[in-house]
């Protein structure tokens, strides 16, 4: 984890991965990183680069993923407010709320993407593959499909405490 104070954003490198290319002269090494971006606030980005060079992948997914970012809206600025399932190719994941005090129950890159959100308690389930890639990009997607109690009330024209306080 890299921490800027000059902009306020996390950084995780979630994976470096190697390709050989083969030539006349021997191999060609490149280079594929992944990473993560996030404010601790509820804005997170994933982002990829290539590159013959580890560090100058790491810049340009850097960069990638600040511009990839997304607002996730957060209750009581420590976890989800409803059990999410997303889906990407092979992968699934499946996000759930949790009480105060659990902390991040999830594998892999999951859990820097909820790091650097500032979720402090979920439980994840990823099922289907452990590549990366997939897993992060089905994490974005049950992200984008999740709502705030606040834009569903205003959908059914109802108040908030109407729908939050509905134990039936």
């Amino acid at each position: 984890m890299i921490d800027n104070d000059k902009n306020e954003f996390s950084e995780h490198l979630v994976t470096i991965n190697r390709v050989a290319k083969v030539v006349k002269g021997g191999r060609r090494f490149g280079f594929a990183a992944i990473m993560i971006v996030g404010d601790n606030k509820g804005r997170v980005g994933i982002g990829t680069g290539k590159a013959k060079e580890v560090p100058e992948a790491v810049r340009k997914a850097t960069e990638n993923a600040k511009n990839k970012m997304i607002r996730v809206h957060l209750k009581e600025n420590r976890t989800i407010h409803h059990d999410i399932v997303g889906r990407f190719g092979a992968g699934k994941v499946i996000l759930r709320s949790a009480a105060p005090g659990t902390g991040i129950i999830a594998g892999g890159p999951m859990r820097a993407l909820f790091e650097s959100l500032g979720v402090k308690d979920v439980v994840a389930k990823s099922t289907g593959t452990s590549n990366p890639h997939n897993m992060l990009k089905a994490t974005f997607n049950a992200f984008k499909s999740s709502e705030s109690p606040k834009s569903i009330a205003s959908k059914r024209s109802i108040k908030i405490s109407d729908l939050t306080n509905n134990k039936t």
